[in-house]
């Protein structure tokens, strides 16, 4: 027993120490990892190098450096940034124009392109064919009895010349003429007028265009209610019907460049304003900009994007990119104000390009706004600001 006892004495002795080599390898990663984040942060908020223009603060010395810049106003192309959705300029509805019937053939796809008065469908017409042929062997009939009319006036016109025939029977024989050779010309209209029918039996594209949808198949029966059995884009020409605050719809006038950015493309397709809308949306208080753009692929009528109208040049606070922020609220970025406290100020973007994102709202470009690192900072928060020159 004695023994046993000496050998659980000596396991538990192993089990302590390795429980203590545990935790010092617990500690030793602890320390590792406290000495790169705080590194990172060194890194981060590290003094501005000589040079820079440190501006004297009133944070303590716990406080972040943050690098900020004085934007002023530059000479920027003036933008205006939109959302909307995708649609035909002119989309044209096509549906059953003569009485219907049986469609017996299609002969588009959605996404076709057809000329002017070319056939989309096709409707049985075997009644209308009986029906034709019928009035042509009327018009034979009325050919020959104008025929026989006019030859009985010719044989009564000759028997009056010797006197055998009053005049009141030439007179007679002459109305028979006339009536026969009317009833010539009614059938001939008659004639016309069926294969007219026949005709519009044919459901045509009323213009050159892009099939945008298709509503019916063979073996349908359609009619005048059957409502729009195609929609067409006329001239395959798209726009995009870009949603616009009152104060933007005022900066704008048509004839203005666009350039439109579909949603889950990179493809920008260049446009132009050609109508903006004549009244405001009282619930929304926006209105429409509507932008003329040439078929692409990309544009799908229906689908949302994004849009920058070009609306000549102003005057704005331009900024580095790193500088503007976004959530959910919107575009956003952080100033220091006197106390050197940090504030959050929501901003209207304008034009983006290589030089930086210009600011249409929300600055006058007088402020000191945090160049970058801003991800890192809290509203309210102590820095210390170190002023860089704004780049130009």
């Amino acid at each position: 027993m004695n023994y046993e006892a000496r050998i659980g004495q000596y396991e538990g002795e192993l089990d302590w120490e390795q429980a203590a080599a545990r935790k010092r390898r617990n500690l030793i990663i602890g320390a590792l990892v406290a000495a790169l984040v705080l590194g990172a942060a060194w890194f981060l908020f590290s003094p501005a190098k000589p040079g820079d223009g440190l501006v004297a603060g009133k944070g303590d010395k716990g406080s972040p450096t943050i690098s900020v810049i004085v934007p002023g106003r530059t000479m920027v192309e003036s933008g205006v940034s939109a959302t909307g959705t995708l649609a035909a300029r002119r989309e044209m509805p096509v549906g059953v124009v003569g009485e219907g019937g049986l469609v017996t053939r299609v002969w588009v796809e959605a996404g076709s392109w057809v000329q002017a008065g070319q056939v989309l469908a096709s409707i049985e017409r075997s009644v209308q064919s009986q029906q034709t042929s019928q009035i042509v062997a009327q018009i034979a009939s009325a050919d020959a009895n104008a025929r026989l009319a006019q030859n009985e006036l010719e044989r009564a016109q000759a028997l009056a010349g010797r006197g055998f025939i009053s005049k009141a029977e030439i007179d007679r024989k002459t109305a028979q003429r006339d009536a026969a050779l009317a009833q010539v010309r009614v059938t001939r209209a008659q004639l016309g007028q069926n294969r007219a029918l026949i005709g519009r039996l044919d459901i045509r594209a009323p213009a050159a265009g892009l099939v945008l949808t298709r509503g019916v198949e063979p073996g349908q029966v359609v009619g005048a209610g059957s409502g729009v059995l195609f929609r067409i884009a006329k001239g395959g020409e798209m726009e995009m019907q870009a949603q616009l605050s009152e104060g933007d719809l005022a900066r704008l006038s048509t004839g203005l460049s666009a350039k439109v950015t579909p949603v889950g493309t990179t493809i920008s397709v260049a446009g132009q304003i050609w109508q903006i809308a004549p009244v405001i949306n009282p619930q929304t208080r926006q209105g429409i900009a509507r932008i003329a753009l040439p078929y692409n692929q990309v544009l799908r009528p229906g689908g949302f994007a994004s849009a920058m109208i070009s609306a000549g040049q102003a005057e704005a606070p331009l900024l580095p990119e790193s500088a503007v922020l976004s959530d959910a609220k919107g575009n956003y970025v952080y100033l220091v104000d006197p106390e050197n406290k940090v504030q959050r100020r929501d901003v209207k973007v304008g034009t983006i390009g290589d030089q930086g994102v210009s600011i249409i709202e929300g600055l006058n470009g007088t402020e000191k706004i945090v160049r970058s690192a801003g991800g890192f900072l809290n509203a309210g928060e102590t820095v210390i600001p170190n002023l860089v020159k704004a780049a130009k």
